[in-house]
């Protein structure tokens, strides 16, 4: 005798039907308790689920609909065979959720119109507003045309205060004194060898000392500036250092030389040097107000640029684009400008509306962040080749004269004449571009460098 085949769903609504069977009245001396499921349909929205609410509830009825829709999906012609038995076999099987974008939940409204998700890259970032450590500088100088602050590739900050010259390890956050020049000089600039191993100081004598942070030792002394040195700028073994007596000399400590050739050609203190990121072009700004680009070989600059009228210490080579160089302007200027230093073109540039006092890129994404004087005393966070702001910082209490980078790109540092150092995560690594930093949403409180 053949047995007969009775689907899943016959199965279960035979449950259904069974539940829905009168049950005979509880007894009055009885407690009366809800199903332990379904605890209390008083408060339910009926309408959400498409269902009426009449004076009696309809509790097995309803709990049927919904268990039939939720197994086997809403029932419809075309999902029905001949014999009126759902032909869904979705029963066991994975469904994704409904995609949809998370967009629609944010307050921040798409300007792709309805239905359309941005991508993650095109999110926007958020930045900590306020700095992860502040530390206090006693004696850092107020003055636009001094580079006092540095990070070397060893994770280990050096700083300038007064005559002598600090290092604060930013691993162990220990602080080292590297060398007291004594009450006749000043520290006017510091600058880190490629490797940081090797930092270069600039003094108010005119004089370039290269010492041996490992080993706390001055190795060389060199000569050849008259005035203050106020600006540095290494190329593999070569020093670039500027000075307040209008010229450049280039030093190779391999040679026993002071120096190995002397650029000529601004009229006024030169305030800002950097090589380009293939050590192939350096850029100089001078309180003349002029920009130039010489090469590796040259004592004149191969490209003059006159655009700023004011003094240029802001200078920073992308390290995306070869050749595109971004300057800014002083107090009277108060402009970045793009240079193509290939095909010798102006780009752009933009008023800051404020003193531009420092320039640097980020290594990971295509931004740059500048800082400020008179009369904001802010620092912004570029978007390149739009200059959106992506965020404006403030804090400082004087112009931002002083900026450095962390080595891993994520971290900069800022000092100002209100003797302080700020620290804050502006940028993203270059694994998780599009997240959101947590390093700087924790404040670790103030110390002193000294």
């Amino acid at each position: 005798m053949n047995t007969p085949i009775i689907s899943l769903e016959s199965r279960i609504n035979r449950l259904i039907n069974a539940n829905q069977s009168p049950s005979p009245s509880p007894s009055p001396s009885r407690s009366i308790y809800s199903d332990r499921f379904i605890p209390s349909r008083s408060g339910s929205n009926y309408a959400l689920f498409d269902l009426a609410k009449d004076g009696k509830e309809d509790g097995a009825g309803s709990y049927a609909t919904l268990l039939r829709a939720a197994m086997f999906g809403p029932e419809t012609p075309e999902k029905r065979d001949i014999t009126g038995f759902s032909t869904s076999r979705n029963i066991f099987r994975f469904k994704t959720e409904t995609n949809r974008c998370l967009d629609s939940f944010s307050p921040f409204v798409s300007d792709d119109g309805p239905g359309v998700c941005q991508s993650p890259s095109n999110a926007l970032r958020k930045v900590s507003r306020s700095p992860y450590k502040v530390l206090d500088a006693p004696a850092l100088q107020d003055d636009f045309y001094l580079n006092l602050v540095d990070w070397s590739a060893q994770n280990v900050l050096a700083v300038g205060l007064g005559n002598c010259v600090y290092l604060w390890n930013a691993c162990s956050s220990k602080v080292t004194k590297l060398c007291d020049l004594g009450a006749d000089d000043s520290v006017c600039s510091v600058g880190w060898a490629f490797r940081g191993t090797h930092l270069a100081v600039g003094t108010s004598s005119g004089k370039v000392q290269i010492w041996d942070a490992s080993r706390g030792k001055r190795t060389r002394t060199m000569e050849g500036h008259r005035l203050r040195v106020g600006a540095l700028a290494w190329s593999s073994s070569i020093l670039s250092s500027g000075s307040r007596d209008k010229s450049i000399l280039q030093r190779d400590i391999r040679c026993q030389e002071d120096h190995v050739s002397k650029l000529t050609g601004h009229k006024s203190e030169v305030c800002g040097l950097k090589w380009s990121y293939d050590n192939r072009e350096l850029a100089s700004g001078g309180n003349d107000n002029r920009l130039f680009v010489w090469n590796q070989h040259s004592t004149q600059p191969v490209l003059k640029y006159s655009e700023h009228t004011a003094a240029v210490k802001a200078i920073a080579w992308s390290p995306h684009v070869h050749g595109l160089l971004a300057s800014g302007g002083g107090t009277a200027d108060r402009c970045i400008r793009f240079w193509n230093t290939t095909t010798n073109t102006h780009l752009s540039s933009i008023d800051t509306c404020s003193q531009v006092c420092n320039l640097a890129w980020s290594k990971n994404v295509n931004e740059l962040v500048s800082t400020h004087g008179y009369s904001q005393n802010q620092i912004i966070v570029w978007k390149y080749p739009t200059m959106s702001k992506i965020a404006t910082l403030t804090g400082h209490t004087y112009r931002v004269l002083y900026l450095a980078i962390s080595p891993d790109g994520e971290t900069i540092v800022t000092g100002a004449g209100d003797e302080t150092l700020r620290f804050w995560n502006i940028f993203p690594s270059p694994k998780s571009q599009n997240t959101e930093s947590e390093i700087g949403s924790t404040f670790f409180g103030r110390t002193t460098i000294r």
